[in-house]
Parts: structure tokens; sequence; C-alpha cells
């Protein structure tokens, strides 16, 4: 498909997504505009716009990944100087959405961090959201802006079509996952498997249930990031021991942190599949670890947003 921006249209990329942006610039065939983003001595964010936006509709694309806070800093900061600077409207394309796992108030005095991001936003003068997989969907409740949600499932239902495996499940890592696992496994035609987790007695290692039928099948366990690694590993190496056939992982978001990477070598995981939404350092591309890219699906969306049309189409 062949698309076609306006020339009041504006496409500026900050430091944690400068290749996905690269990407959804050239399907999109326009430049990427000029800002700096450098630091003080004291390691406080100096951004300078070096173009107009006056009167321009800007999307800028900022995961807030790790550094994290860095990143929000920064996103704000570029926010602020849009909307000093006249542009129309300013939207934020956020890939991975961090702090969306403080989304309510779990234990007493627990602050609610999705909602504060959220306020930040809209306050530094944001106009729509443009984002894909929130950890808990009902962050878009926390917006009184427009949010696009986008989700990923489409493109890993494609992938796993294209490896044509038979006997296929799909697995839930936890209670949580439940409805996202469904969502994949409808668009695959295959049944949902459940791992309940549970700590029997306090101080106790967590105990493991598998629900479902998952002997001699090739499981494919989802979930919308992966972070330490633990969850998808003990699930991948729990589903081995059970007599499954092989063991298939796919998040969108890779936040990779800590030992995560040799955790997933080392287990009975046959590939994770992962998407763009976070830029991952070359030491991370491991021989397990596969990327998807979710910029196709980010440019229809900012296309149907320039052009006025519905973006629902997407959700479906």
């Amino acid at each position: 498909m062949e698309y076609k921006v306006n020339s009041n249209f504006k496409l500026f990329s900050l430091n944690s997504s400068q290749t996905l942006t690269k990407e959804v610039a050239k399907i999109l065939g326009c430049e990427i505009g000029k800002v700096s983003a450098t630091h003080f001595s004291d390691g406080e964010i100096k951004l300078e716009i070096q173009e107009s936006v006056r009167g321009k509709e800007v999307f800028v694309v900022q995961s807030t990944s790790h550094p994290v806070n860095d990143h929000i800093i920064e996103l704000l900061i570029m926010i602020d100087a849009l909307k000093r600077a006249a542009a129309d409207s300013i939207n934020v394309v956020v890939p991975y959405y961090s702090y969306a796992r403080q989304d309510r108030i779990a234990g007493p005095r627990e602050p609610i961090t999705a909602k504060l991001v959220a306020n930040l936003l809209q306050k530094a003068g944001a106009t729509r959201v443009v984002t894909m997989d929130f950890h808990a969907p009902q962050i878009q409740g926390f917006f009184n802006i427009p949010v696009e949600h986008l989700i990923a499932i489409p493109i890993f239902q494609e992938y796993f079509q294209n490896k044509n495996l038979e006997d296929v499940i799909v697995v839930a890592p936890h209670n949580g996952t439940v409805a996202r696992a469904r969502r994949l496994a409808e668009r695959l035609g295959v049944p949902i498997a459940l791992i309940d987790r549970r700590n029997s007695e306090r101080d106790m290692p967590e105990s493991m249930d598998i629900v479902g039928d998952i002997e001699g099948k090739n499981c494919i366990i989802v979930d919308d990031m992966v972070d330490t690694g633990t969850n998808i590993t003990t699930s991948a190496n729990a589903l081995a021991q059970k007599g499954a056939k092989e063991v298939y992982a796919c998040c969108t978001h890779a936040i990779l942190s800590g030992s995560a990477v040799s955790k997933i070598q080392a287990s009975e995981l046959k590939e994770l599949i992962v998407t763009n939404t976070i830029e991952l350092p070359d030491e991370m591309l491991t021989s397990k670890i596969k990327t998807l890219s979710v910029a196709p699906l980010f440019v229809e969306a900012i296309d149907r947003i320039h052009h006025k049309k519905a973006v629902s189409p997407l959700f479906e």
C-alpha cells in the first residue's frame, strides 16, 4: 500500500525509538523532523526542535523504555516545546507505555503511577496517544484525550500461521493473561490452557498446575511483556516436564531486564517472539529471541489519524 502525507504533517523521533521511527518514515515516505535531545553536564535534558512546527500536525515516537524516567521526561519536554512552538496537534506515539503495572492500589498508601503518567502527558499538551498492548487495558480510561490502543495479536497470529505448526495449543501463563490467550487461540482456531500459579504457604515456592491437555502439543505461551524472564521460563519448563512437544512464547514488550536473556537461553523455550516496541541491543538478539516489526501497524494508525479515517478497524 502506498501512503501519502500532507504538507502540514511532521514526524519526530526521540532517543528511545529511532530505529522504529526510521522504518515508519520509510513506509510513510516522509522525512523525520530535526530535533536535538542531549544532556547538560548535570544530567538535565536539553532539547531543541530545529525546524518550524507552527500549525503542524505532529507525531512524536518515543517508547518509555529503559532508562524509563529519562525517556518519560524527554517526551514531556518535547511535548511542552511543541506546544510552545504552536503545533496544531501533538500526537504522542508510545509503543511501550511504562508504569502500566502500577494501575491500581494493591496495598496501603501505594500510588497509581500509570494514572500519574497519563496526567503528565495530558498536562504537558499531548492531544492524542497511540500505543500498543497496555499491561491493563483499563488504563485507556486514565486519559481525557483520545487513546488509540493497538494490539500485537494479529502480528503473532500471522507468524505462527506461517510456521504451519500442528497440534497447537495457546497457553495463558497466569490468570491475568486468559483474555489475551483466548484472543490468539480464537484467531488460530486452537484450544487454550492455563497455568494456575499460587503460593500454598508463606515463604514457600510458587506451585503451578496446568489446566488443559498439553501433552504432545506445540504450546504457545502469550503475554504482554517479558521482564525478568522468570514467569515465561518457569512456564516453559513446566509445560515441557508435563509432556509438551515444543514450547514457544510471544510477548509484545521485550523489557528483558537483569539476567532475562540467559534464563531464556537456558530454558525449554524453542523461540521467544517479541516486537520492536522496545529496541533491543545487539547482545540481546540471541538464537531463541526473534523480533517482529510493529512499524506497519503504527503506520496504518498514523495514516488513518492523519487522513481523519476510523482507527477502530485496526482493533478488530
